[in-house]
């Protein structure tokens, strides 16, 4: 069973800008609630699409730098990123149906 992978601001790149199928990045803290809400559907999706979606969390308290590069201003904030590049930013928790609907988009 495939679980979201923790990264880091020193393991971000590898993780993330360098993988080779699209990435789902939460931005969460320990202190927000809305991240706890969707903590669950970001698992799911780590376990039903393995292999198609790497799917990464980080800790925004710890790992300020890649906050800030990325602008992330409030959390719960999901980062899709193919080859590299962001491709969507959905922000907030918002349902698993929706968060399909927009990684369909990149793993097309």
């Amino acid at each position: 069973m495939a679980k979201p992978i923790e990264v880091t601001d020193a393991t971000f790149e590898q993780e993330v800008l360098n993988a080779d199928v699209p990435v789902l990045v939460d931005f969460w803290a320990i202190w927000c609630a809305p991240c706890r809400l969707i903590a669950p559907v970001v698992e799911e999706l780590a376990n039903e699409y393995e292999g198609k979606l790497k799917v990464a969390k980080l800790d925004v308290d710890h790992n300020p730098n890649t906050a800030v590069k990325y602008g992330i201003r409030s959390i719960p904030t999901l980062l899709i990123f193919k080859n590299g590049q962001v491709v969507d930013q959905i922000v907030g928790a918002v349902p698993k149906q929706y968060l399909l609907e927009r990684l369909q988009k990149v793993m097309d």
